[in-house]
Formats: structure tokens, sequence, C-alpha cells
């Protein structure tokens, strides 16, 4: 099981920002969430994950606003599951209080901690997160055109570019890098969850 925590960034000097990340949570989860996402803390907000791309695609999208510090926790947990993530417990809840505590020591505003194989995953998905914070808003325009199914063609018409240009844009911001990134961490992911392991915890409907 995967429990992703996310603490806001400066709570204090901005507006709270959990609302809207409850909502990325949803958008992205969708079926794949085990326990609803919920605000644990004041600036905080948890969400227990059976799914490695529904947690590779929060993950992302929350690091990219570089206003929240994101811990993935990976582990088993205790059964029967809770109503609500506040009362669930368990190894994956603990590693998801140790990784998003170190998180908010890192540049990259991600941890992950498992019980096997978390340093290697960490490393990778923060080699990602770096490519992406040096993307700029242009390189993020026709970023998120294309994640919307346009084609570069019609990216350079909604932007008012040439195809050429939408081109350059898209390889100055790595955009087929992270193509090739994603599935592979996602895979990455998917192994360090213990249930997918013989002999692990059992995945809970």
């Amino acid at each position: 099981m995967y429990v992703l925590t996310a603490d806001q960034r400066d709570s204090r000097a901005h507006a709270d920002l959990v609302p809207t990340a409850l909502a990325v949570v949803n958008r992205h989860g969708t079926t794949a969430l085990t326990l609803a996402p919920e605000r644990t803390a004041g600036d905080e907000l948890q969400v227990a994950i059976a799914d490695p791309a529904a947690v590779l695609s929060i993950v992302l999208e929350l690091t990219r606003t570089e206003q929240w510090s994101v811990g993935v926790g990976v582990g088993e947990v205790e059964s029967p599951l809770p109503a609500s993530v506040r009362a669930a417990r368990g190894e994956a809840f603990v590693n998801a209080r140790d990784a998003v505590d170190r998180a908010k020591k890192t540049p990259t505003r991600l941890a992950i901690t498992a019980p096997s194989g978390g340093p290697d995953a960490e490393a990778l998905l923060r080699l990602l997160i770096e490519l992406r914070d040096r993307r700029s808003p242009e390189g993020w325009e026709v970023y998120d055109l294309l994640a919307a199914a346009h084609t570069q063609r019609e990216a350079a018409d909604l932007l008012g570019i040439s195809q050429g240009a939408v081109s350059l844009r898209a390889k100055a911001a790595g955009l087929r890098a992270e193509e090739a990134a994603v599935p592979a961490l996602e895979r990455v992911l998917a192994r360090l969850d213990a249930s997918e392991s013989p002999g692990g915890a059992q995945e809970v409907e």
C-alpha cells in the first residue's frame, strides 16, 4: 500500500491550499484511492492509494507548484481498514510521516520511505522533478496542451506560433525524456509495494 502525506510549504504566508490539493488527489486517484484524502492537520493532507501510477501522477502535480512537501510511505496497513484515513494505522503510515519530514528539507520537496528500494526510487523521481523545475512557462504551455491530447500542430495553432517552435519548446522542456521516464518510474514504484511480492499484504478492496 502507498500512503501519501503532503504538507503545505510556508502555509502561514499563503492562502489555504489544502482544498485545491484534495481536488488534485481525487482527480488523479479516481478508483485507485483506498482511503479518501483528508485534511489531517491545519495545512496537511493524507491519502492511501493502491496504484503506483496514481501515486506518481499526484506527486508530479503537487510538486509542480513548489508549494507542497510530499512524502510517500510504502508498506503494510492494518486491517480491517477504518472509514477514515485519519484513523488508519500501519507501516505505510509511519513511513509516510518519515518521508514527508525528510521532504521538507530537500530542494525537490519529495521523499520516499519503503521497506526496501526506497532510496533508488526517491533518487530517480527527484531527477524527474529537477527536470520539471527547470522547465520554462513556455515549456509548460506546450506540456499542458500535449497532455490534453492536442497534436503539435494543434498546439502551434492555439499558441499562435509555428510547429517548429512548438518542437523546439518541447525539446527544451525535456518532454520526451519525461514521457519515457514516467512508465519506468511507475514500474519502480510498483516494485516497492510489499503487497505485490509473494507473502506480502493483500490488497484491500
